[in-house]
This record gives C-alpha cells, sequence and structure tokens, in this order.
C-alpha cells in the first residue's frame, strides 16, 4: 500500500459542498491501494502510521507520534498515488488496485486505524472530493508497505 501523509493543524473533506469528514491535529492520509496489496499490507502501513515520530516533543524536535499526541487522523482514497509517469505526459494507474479490491482495503485501513485507538474521519471512496488543510510544518512523508 501507497500512502501520502501530511501533518496538519487540520483538514477536512468535502463532496458535493457537503463537510463529510474534518479533525483538528493531525495526519491527513492519502492513501492508494496497490496491485497484489492485503489486509497484512493494510495493517503494516497503519503500524507504521501510528508510530512515526514526526510531532514536535516540548524541546521542538520531532520525537513525538500521532498516538503521543493524541491526534487524528483524516484518510482519503487516492488511487493517483499509483501513478506511472515514466512513458509520455498522460500518468497511466494500472498499477493501482481494481476498485472493488482499492474499496475494500481502503476500508481495511481505516479499522486498522481505529484499532490502533487513533479518532479517524474519512472522504467517501471514488467519490469527487475537496479536500482542504493546513499544513503543518510542512511536513509531507511518501510511505509505501
Amino acid at each position: 500500500m501507497r500512502a501520502l501523509i501530511q501533518r496538519v493543524s487540520d483538514a477536512s473533506v468535502r463532496v458535493d459542498g457537503a463537510m463529510i469528514g474534518e479533525i483538528a491535529q493531525g495526519l491527513l492520509i492519502l492513501v492508494c491501494a496497490m496491485q497484489g496489496d492485503t489486509p497484512e499490507k493494510s495493517a503494516q502501513l497503519a503500524a507504521k502510521i501510528s508510530k512515526l515520530r514526526i510531532f514536535a516533543d516540548d524541546a521542538g524536535k520531532m520525537n513525538l507520534s500521532l498516538t503521543d499526541i493524541g491526534g487524528a487522523a483524516l484518510i482519503v482514497s487516492q488511487f493517483t498515488l499509483a501513478a506511472d509517469t515514466s512513458r509520455g505526459n498522460r500518468p497511466g494507474f494500472s498499477g493501482a488496485a481494481a476498485p472493488a479490491d482499492g474499496k475494500a482495503l481502503y476500508e481495511c485501513f481505516i479499522s486498522d486505524m481505529d484499532a490502533l485507538g487513533i479518532p479517524t474521519a474519512q472522504g467517501q471512496f471514488g467519490a469527487d472530493m475537496k479536500v482542504s488543510l493546513t499544513n503543518d510544518g510542512p511536513v509531507t512523508i511518501w510511505i509505501d508497505v
């Protein structure tokens, strides 16, 4: 699985003008299931993200995890993270999981984060979403598992 995480002061997602998910301090997690991914990969990704030490401690060093700060996660599916731009100017997305598999793994990832005690909000799989965020730092990290 692939994720792009952004440390945020706040983030939200809207579908058709309606707010469907929002968080205060925490992480915006854009997640993509790739071909061949499994529920075990989802659990591995969730564990990695929950323990990633990218929040400032009292000394201002990135030494605290999402769990340590009691932060939340806004989880948004984004198949475009599978983009292959190696040929031409139009990205290919054949590396992404099929839609049914992608949706199942997206929902699995949300459940995995919930099971780790991370409060979550989410986007809507396959919808045209409008995501807003205040990137804190900015801190943006790419993760493949």
